[in-house]
């Protein structure tokens, strides 16, 4: 049996003589396919799928190749005949969980606020659903498969009818994801007893330091870190769709 120190030791392998081209074909399916032999047992597809679903209930850092191989029955070694190694698979898993989606066809023809907030609404949903995806996916030059690409393509085509140029489109987006991305950042770090007892004491030191954080005193005594009913994802999309309109009406 492959130990945990060894099967380590060859993700490390793979990923440091990892070739991109390699990976890029394993995102796209345009890998070699095998043509003899007995048909394959499992595929990426299945594999990444199972480890998704491992990663959504014990999180991305439970995802081993061990851990996933034995849900299937199979040693580690056998997935490395589909997955070259974790990062990949990681790539793949990404691919899983986007498969679906954006679907932006209730939106009203021409409405881009409608088709905007919608692609935002759909991408938070995957999101908290799939809370290892922030790891997965941090704000870096990547390898992205088609149905990373579709999110990506869908939100640029929402934002057309602004008559925004390509360049101020891409920057919307990034503030659309960098939003989603935010909250779920939160969520992730959310400890609601920790919190309690951060409020707690943290209330207590600005009470006796009142006069040299006036500003911040003040918004804390009008509630600024209270619950306030508001939904901070409505929130945060009606702000940057205002902003956009402006720009685009030419509004100051």
């Amino acid at each position: 049996m492959t130990g945990p120190n060894r099967e380590r030791n060859k993700e490390q392998q793979q990923d440091g003589t990892r070739d991109p081209r390699a990976a890029l074909a394993l995102l796209w399916g345009e890998q070699d396919k095998p043509t003899r032999g007995p048909k394959p047992k499992l595929t990426p597809q299945r594999i990444a799928a199972a480890a998704a679903e491992l990663a959504d209930g014990e999180g991305l850092d439970a995802v081993s190749m061990s851990k996933v191989a034995g849900g299937f029955g199979v040693s580690a070694m056998a997935l490395y005949r589909y997955v070259p190694g974790k990062t990949e698979l990681v790539e793949l898993m990404v691919e899983a969980v986007l498969a679906e989606g954006p679907d932006l066809s209730g939106a009203p023809e021409g409405d881009w606020r409608a088709a905007v907030r919608e692609w935002t609404r759909q991408c938070a949903r995957v999101y908290a659903t799939h809370p290892w995806l922030l790891g997965a996916t941090a704000m870096r030059r990547q390898v992205m498969g088609p149905c990373q690409l579709r999110w990506l393509d869908a939100a640029l085509a929402a934002l057309e009818s602004t008559g925004l140029d390509g360049a101020r489109r891409h920057q919307v987006f990034l503030l659309l994801i960098g939003l989603v991305r935010n909250l779920a950042q939160q969520r992730s770090d959310h400890d609601e007893e920790r919190e309690r007892e951060w409020n707690r004491l943290s209330g207590e030191l600005l009470a006796r330091h009142a006069d040299r954080f006036p500003a911040l005193t003040k918004a804390v005594a009008e509630g600024a870190f209270e619950p306030d009913g508001i939904d901070p994802l409505e929130f945060g999309i009606d702000r940057i769709l205002d902003g956009v309109e402006a720009l685009v009406t030419g509004r100051p």
